[in-house]
């Protein structure tokens, strides 16, 4: 306590001395009026969103979570009083300056968030702050355009219902300036309620209202921004090259000019951690710079991601008792591993706002992964928080943000990744039948997740008689089930040995349980196909096209270099016909064999079910299993498939020494999947 003591009253000597001379008392003194005034406004605001029901909480944002005195007649007149010194004091600015000041106000006052109140303490109660579209985008290989970024906005705010979404620092490049811009009209109010702009402190040696990356915070209308701020010593001496007390300077200047505009701003305080264990004392100064600044959140930075949770939980819990008027912040990134660990933690030393990424992108490792922080924070700690009713959209969320940032999803992600909740072993299936809770921490529904039973040499009957279940067939006291069940499994054994793999492939192993039903008719049966390869040109490179090229493949006529026939018997569904069936012959050209077979078995199956118009083949991945037989090897097919109406996707796996025949048969046990997704059968089962 000896250090925190030291800290405090270094603090305060640093604070005196700055203040010194008429000019600081006179500022000091109209800050505080200032400040005084935008208090008893916000108490005013906030006030009258107080939930006046149990129904009226689902409605509002994050004030719903807190409740606020209304003002006295005697403060009222002060506030009145006040209101002239802060009319008079903004009157002095420029038009523009002002204009984006009361926009940006006037968004703060909409949100009515309760973190301007006075302190949200974690764990009990905890803010959300989502900064995907600024410090994720830092990510490599993360690239967003404008309309990228008021989608993900939108679904941050009305699926997500995060508290704060930073989009952007607008004075660092036009594209997220454009964002700002057109959230102002492209947006609903509630989400504009929630922007964050963010930026830095003002330069050294500039006053905050000179500084052209301040004064675009000002012109984003955001009604709440987050500046950086240096709080490691080192970091302020040797790499901004700056004095102690000048990096103070920069802190409360910028920090008082941005909330004299009546705008909540926020400070990140980078390097906060390592400037801790470096100085805690001056770590500590810079915290207080900007709590007597009018900073809403102190938001404490683990920038190199190197600190452990036991060091965050002591030194976050320092800040909150030091502060007890200002809401504390966490940002980790995840260099150790520790991100969503270190930001539990701090929110459960008192960090009442938790900022991180959908998915975890960000820089190198990346950040603190909301996908995972929310749901812990809201299943396992008991956390209130604004978007705790929204969970069952959060794997929903993950998924468009990866989709619209075209971003391969990481089956293994908790909480939201397909793998989250997929079981394999045998004994542990044999569990869940009896008891879901028996390997699963939550219920994935939840989170929006869901069950899944996966198919290897290493599952048990009780895996298969799971996924007899999904496809419909009730196995209770079945016998006849049970045997088939085992007949299965023992199928799929086999097949793996040969190179198989059913774990990515739920498709392939649905339709093999179809098929082991004696009222299974499948949609469609191949007849028979045929391929050729032709080429005039053997140069492959030749057949690249140039860089400054219009022409497509397609429209090249020269480089279709295969083609398919395809003949297929299938439902007919002429009412006027006595035949059930109707053969069909197909031809079509493409870009190779397995392409001209794909547009073929579409062509042909097209018009008796002319839903398929939807489907796509989306990936396509061939492994060699024994490259010790060279060229007749045998091939593992895997294809992925999306049905563009439902946004379902599912894969088919077949394995051949041909890889044009496990090709077709991969494509087949697609095609046919959709059609049984359909309800395409000819008998019920």
């Amino acid at each position: 306590m000896a250090h925190q003591r030291r800290a405090r009253a270094t603090a305060g000597a640093a604070r005196t001395e700055r203040g010194g001379g008429a000019s600081s008392i006179f500022t000091t003194t109209l800050v505080a009026i200032v400040a005084f005034t935008i208090c008893h406004r916000n108490c005013r605001e906030v006030d009258a969103f107080v939930p006046r029901s149990a129904t009226s909480f689902d409605t509002r944002s994050t004030s719903a979570l807190f409740t606020a005195t209304r003002p006295t007649d005697q403060q009222t007149q002060k506030q009145n009083e006040a209101g002239w010194v802060e009319e008079t004091f903004n009157g002095a600015k420029q038009a523009d300056v002002g204009a984006a000041a009361a926009s940006a106000s006037a968004s703060a006052a909409a949100s009515g968030v309760s973190i301007d109140v006075g302190q949200v303490r974690g764990p009990a109660e905890v803010l959300v702050y989502d900064t995907s579209l600024r410090d994720g985008t830092q990510g490599e290989s993360v690239s967003v355009s404008c309309d990228d970024k008021l989608k993900i906005a939108k679904k941050l705010s009305t699926t997500l219902n995060a508290d704060f979404i930073e989009a952007g620092w607008p004075g660092s490049n036009p594209k997220d300036a454009e964002f700002f811009s057109r959230a102002q009209t492209e947006l609903d109010p509630l989400a504009k309620s929630r922007l964050v702009a963010f930026g830095s402190t003002r330069r050294k040696a500039i006053k905050a209202e000179d500084d052209p990356q301040i004064q675009a915070l000002v012109d984003s209308g955001a009604p709440t921004v987050c500046i950086v701020a240096k709080s490691h010593l080192w970091q302020v001496t040797d790499i901004i090259r700056a004095t102690p007390e000048e990096n103070l300077d920069m802190i409360t200047d910028s920090v008082s000019y941005l909330t004299s505009l009546g705008i909540r701003t926020f400070v990140d305080l980078e390097h906060f951690f390592d400037g801790y264990k470096h100085d805690a004392e001056y770590a500590l100064q810079c915290c207080q710079a900007a709590a007597d600044a009018g900073a809403k959140c102190l938001v404490l930075c683990d920038t190199n991601g190197g600190s452990m949770p036991w060091q965050v939980e002591e030194m976050t819990r320092v800040v909150v008792e030091q502060f007890p008027d200002v809401t504390v912040g966490m940002h980790a990134h995840n260099d150790c591993g520790m991100a969503v660990a270190n930001s539990v933690t701090a929110a459960r030393a008192g960090a009442g706002l938790i900022q991180g990424t959908i998915n975890g992108i960000g820089e190198r490792t990346g950040n603190a992964d909301l996908c995972s922080i929310v749901p812990s924070l809201g299943l396992h700690v008991g956390s209130k928080m604004t978007c705790l009713d929204n969970l069952p959209n959060m794997t929903s969320v993950s998924r468009f943000v990866d989709e619209t940032l075209n971003r391969q999803p990481v089956s293994s992600a908790p909480f939201v990744g397909a793998s989250a909740f997929a079981h394999k072993g045998g004994l542990h299936v044999a569990a869940m039948e009896r008891s879901p809770l028996s390997y699963q921490h939550v219920d994935p529904a939840k989170v929006g997740n869901e069950k899944r039973i996966l198919i290897s040499e290493l599952s048990g009957r009780q895996n298969i008689m799971g996924k007899i279940k999904e496809v419909g067939v009730d196995v209770d006291g079945d016998d006849d089930v049970s045997a088939r069940a085992t007949a299965i499994l023992n199928r799929v054994k086999q097949l793996e040995s040969f190179g198989y793999t059913f774990e990515g492939a739920e498709a392939s192993v649905d339709l093999m349980i179809l098929h082991g039903n004696e009222n299974y008719c499948p949609p469609f049966k191949v007849l028979d196909y045929s391929a050729m390869v032709f080429d005039s040109n053997l140069d492959s490179a030749s057949r690249v096209l140039d860089a400054n090229s219009d022409v497509t493949p397609h429209e090249n006529s020269e480089s279709t270099t295969a083609r398919a026939t395809i003949k297929v018997r299938t439902i007919n569904m002429d009412e006027a016909s006595d035949d059930p069936y109707v053969d069909r012959l197909e031809v079509s050209d493409g870009n190779g064999p397995v392409d001209a077979l794909a547009m073929a078995l579409k062509r042909s199956l097209l018009t008796n079910h002319p839903h398929i118009k939807d489907l796509e083949l989306v990936d396509y991945k061939v492994r060699i299993l024994d490259p010790e037989s060279a060229t007749s090897a045998a091939t593992r097919v895997m294809i992925e498939f999306k049905d563009h109406s439902s946004g379902e996707l599912w894969t088919t796996v077949s394995v051949d020494r041909n890889v044009i025949s496990a090709s077709l048969n991969a494509l087949v046990d697609g095609f046919e999947y959709a059609l049984v997704d359909h309800g395409c059968l000819l008998h019920d089962m």
